[in-house]
This record gives C-alpha cells, structure tokens and sequence, in this order.
C-alpha cells in the first residue's frame, strides 16, 4: 500500500491518540497534501518542527497499529464482506433467491 494512502487510514484510526499539534501537522501534509512551509506557517512552528512532528506521529501511528491492528482487521473484514458478497451472487440464481438477497443486502451494508 502506498505509504500516503496507509497513514491516512492509520491516522482514521488513531488520528486521536495523537498530540494535538501531531494531529494537524498530519492532517494538513496526508490529508491536505501542504507543503512543510505551508503547516508551518499554519501552526506557527518552524518547518524542521513539523517535519518532527509528522515522523513522530508516523512512528506512533504505525506502533499503534502493530499493538492493535485496527486497520489490518479492517481490512481483512472487508475483504471478507466482498467474499461474502460475490459468492452469494453466484448463489443467487441456484437456491432461495429471498435468503441469499438477505445475505447480499447484509454484507453490503456493512462495508458501505
């Protein structure tokens, strides 16, 4: 997974585990796509503060992760719920089309 993409669904996760300062350096660089200049102009600090800020953040984010592994099952149950999905389609035609629309109907809601 592109790293860009990663920290911003680890920062979903536990974006508010962070420090308030991290919180914004990352939502503005991941989120935001600014430039080092551009937060630091924002939050008031030097460009070398926040680039601490967003590798410290990055560590925590990613040791959070590694602990919990939030994002890892999150992902696995959506991979799983589109399974679920794909498999009852093809069962749709073949059985009880009112079970296996229930079935379908669940699983998308689930991963909406």
């Amino acid at each position: 997974m592109e790293k860009n993409i990663e920290i911003s669904l680890l920062f979903d996760f536990y974006g508010q585990l962070l420090k308030e300062v991290q919180q914004q350096a990352v939502e503005l660089y991941y989120n935001d796509d600014l430039s080092l200049s551009e937060i630091s102009d924002q939050l008031g600090i030097t460009r070398q503060g926040v680039r601490d800020s967003i590798k410290r953040a990055e560590k925590s984010l990613y040791s959070f992760e590694e602990k919990l592994g939030l994002l890892k099952r999150f992902q696995e149950t959506e991979k799983g719920l589109y399974k679920i999905e794909e498999l009852s389609k093809k069962l749709y035609d073949r059985y009880d089309k009112e079970l296996v629309r229930q079935i379908i109907e669940t699983a998308e809601s689930l991963h909406e």
